[in-house]
């Protein structure tokens, strides 16, 4: 099985934290964050991974991504395509037909990707997206029947589900990918319309490094959970 990582992206928010290199590359407990993604994805067997970056960077991202366990092949965009389009334009660069994973590249998380498949299989739906709980980033007030305050809630849960950027893709999927834009303004949308997009429940780790304070949880995470981070061995 194959899978593709979106990397294009240019980490503008993350600051100096980013050191100049792109989002999918910025360390955590150094390693590069899509490190963590491609050694989640060779351990739920994935041999062949895709990385969708800026055209130029085709040589970074293979040399910092090698010896991982998987082939890696780099493909730069030969201009911005959006994330529905980088998906599409990477996704000629496939070898095998058939589901394929597809990540965000700025996500770090623990999905089990195994049963991810297992239940993509099942739904016979042509894309299954990942979604995560909902936090609060903000505390909250409970107040009564007579608008009494009757407590506090720090950064709660919140009833609702997000797409957490982590995917199976389907042939029917793939081909209905935007040339230019977002999927998840165009193809997920109608295939949700016609019953053909699934859902995953995942209320495990789940953190997207937008900003150096991201970057900073992700960091304390991991030096928290060293067991979690990239075991396999590189070549060096």
């Amino acid at each position: 099985m194959e899978g593709i990582i979106l990397a294009g992206g240019k980490a503008t928010r993350l600051g100096e934290a980013a050191r100049g290199q792109p989002k999918a590359l910025v360390p955590v407990c150094g390693h590069p964050l899509a490190e963590y993604q491609v050694s989640q994805l060779v351990r739920a067997g994935v041999e062949r991974i895709i990385v969708s970056c800026t055209h130029g960077q085709e040589s970074l991202f293979a040399a910092k991504l090698s010896g991982l366990g998987a082939q890696i092949v780099s493909v730069g965009e030969p201009e911005p395509l959006g994330r529905g389009g980088g998906l599409r334009y990477a996704s000629g660069a496939r070898e095998e037909s058939g589901p394929l994973f597809a990540f965000n590249g700025d996500e770090l998380h623990d999905v089990d990707l195994e049963a991810l498949l297992d239940a993509h299989g099942r739904s016979n739906a042509a894309a299954t997206i990942v979604v995560a709980p909902l936090v609060s980033q903000f505390g909250v007030v409970d107040l009564d029947a007579d608008n009494r305050v009757a407590g506090f809630r720090e950064a709660p849960t919140l009833p609702y589900w997000v797409n957490a950027g982590v995917y199976v893709l389907d042939e029917e999927a793939i081909e209905r990918l935007p040339e230019r834009g977002d999927h998840e303004q165009s193809t997920f949308p109608e295939l949700a319309a016609e019953g053909k997009l699934a859902g995953f429940r995942h209320e495990g780790l789940w953190i997207t490094v937008n900003t150096a304070k991201d970057l900073q949880r992700a960091e304390a995470y991991y030096t928290e959970h060293p067991d979690l981070r990239p075991t396999l061995a590189r070549r060096r």
